[in-house]
């Protein structure tokens, strides 16, 4: 009996996640290892970046006629998805990003204090931005003109300059191949770019759905054992699942990549079950915290992919963004599109460093914290109030408030706010000083210190000690 097809989750800037009651932990310990690894490290830099930023458009969905609604606006280059398909396949022959230094990428994240790399290996279209054996659809192969230059292996060099700033590596690899002769395959019984899934049904056409799966087992291989040392895959195309008719035999394929790389972590996006060891909310944050391992992954400015005249989130912004989501027990992956010659956007890059330089001083609130209920609490002092966001490290029993003010906000002399049990110290993190503080009815008081009374930081940083 042939299962219903499950309607794929809409693209876009509310795309749905798995339910956090669905989650299923993993038994492996040396999953369970890297999982508390990942959670320790709350900040990563994700990168979408490939030919398609030439264009400035939309990665990759610009191909699918059944996305053509959101993804198409703006398309002034062709006319009819044949003719956009035709185009936008042939980017690769131009795609050329001389200024591109995979040193200067992985600097500046260290210093913006990120902790991790999430970079697309390859989205949705198919071009691989590593010397992949398995398609010539590459940035290495002869007819992209990038491919006679010194960093040509443009993933492999970014991985490995992130290592060397101490930096994790998750490839991004998208499930579906939209120009894998196996998955949208000519002559069959839908036409190519139909929609996102397949040109045919699997079920009745094996021998091609076979094909297809091979070549993602051996493309996902090549990442987890051949790039270097790598935490985890984050795995995009929540429509390749067996429930939709699409199994790619995930187990199978974990087991093979895990007796090479043990602990390796696989986010399965919003398939659920076994192989999606975090869940991953795009573009929003959870209303609350969450008890399972996740990560919501946000642009810093513009979309995911690099678009011209973007509007970017400043310092502020960033951080407030980071606290709420800390928060909540979860991470966040700030997204910054590559530019077309190589370099990432300079006024997102800016807004990054800022919250680095925040980081910098008050990262004690953030790295290795977790959820601590209640997660957000008002702040009140001179007829002001102020959001409060609270996160703990259990092993010490150290609370964090983390006083988020607005850009016409100025601190007050004293701040009250319900932690919910009792504390006999506080510590100002920035600048590093003890506080005067007290257990009231409502709650910690803390007064502060001359120099800070009046100021407007990005966020206020306060330890409590038990």
């Amino acid at each position: 009996m042939k299962q219903k097809k499950r309607k794929p989750a809409p693209r876009g800037d509310i795309i749905n996640h798995s339910p956090a009651d669905g989650y299923v932990w993993p038994e492996d310990p040396e999953v369970l290892k890297k999982l508390a690894w990942f959670q320790d490290q709350k900040l990563g830099f994700m990168v979408h970046w490939g030919p398609y930023s030439q264009l400035g458009v939309v990665e990759s969905w610009t191909l699918s006629d059944g996305d053509a609604d959101w993804a198409r606006r703006g398309v002034d280059w062709a006319e009819g998805g044949e003719q956009i398909r035709e185009r936008y396949f042939a980017l690769n022959k131009t795609f050329n990003p001389l200024r591109f230094h995979p040193e200067d990428w992985a600097a500046f994240a260290k210093k913006a204090g990120f902790r991790y790399l999430v970079f697309t290996t390859k989205h949705h279209d198919g071009f691989c931005m590593y010397d992949t054996r398995e398609s010539d659809y590459r940035v290495t192969a002869e007819d992209c003109p990038f491919h006679t230059h010194q960093y040509a292996d443009i993933a492999r060099h970014l991985f490995d300059a992130f290592r060397k700033e101490g930096l994790g590596i998750i490839p991004y690899f998208s499930k579906p191949d939209w120009q894998c002769p196996w998955y949208w395959a000519k002559d069959q019984e839908r036409p190519v770019g139909y929609n996102r899934n397949p040109t045919y049904n699997p079920e009745e056409k094996p021998e091609l759905w076979e094909e297809f799966v091979r070549f993602t087992h051996a493309q996902l291989m090549e990442l987890a054992t051949t790039m270097g040392p790598v935490e985890g895959l984050w795995l995009d195309g929540g429509q390749v699942r067996p429930d939709n008719g699409q199994d790619i035999r995930m187990g199978e394929l974990a087991e093979k990549a895990r007796k090479v790389v043990p602990g390796l972590l696989i986010a399965d996006r919003t398939v659920g079950g076994a192989y999606e060891n975090y869940i991953t909310p795009e573009q929003t944050v959870p209303e609350a915290a969450l008890d399972v391992p996740w990560e919501s992954c946000v642009v810093i400015g513009g979309g995911f992919s690099f678009s011209y005249g973007a509007t970017y989130k400043t310092p502020r912004e960033l951080v407030h963004l980071l606290m709420r989501v800390v928060s909540r027990g979860g991470n966040l992956a700030l997204n910054l599109g590559g530019q077309p010659d190589g370099r990432l956007p300079a006024q997102g890059m800016r807004s990054a460093l800022g919250m680095g330089e925040w980081l910098e001083k008050n990262g004690e609130a953030v790295y290795g914290t977790r959820a601590c209920a209640p997660h957000e609490v008002t702040a009140y002092g001179d007829g002001q109030d102020y959001p409060c966001l609270l996160t703990q490290v259990e092993a010490t029993g150290s609370v964090y408030a983390t006083i988020l003010l607005g850009e016409a906000d100025t601190l007050p002399n004293e701040l009250t706010f319900d932690a919910s049990r009792p504390f006999r110290a506080a510590h100002l993190l920035h600048p590093a000083q003890p506080l005067a503080m007290e257990q009231t009815a409502d709650g910690v008081r803390v007064t502060l210190p001359e120099g800070v009374v009046g100021a407007c930081p990005l966020a206020l940083c306060i330890q409590l000690i038990q």
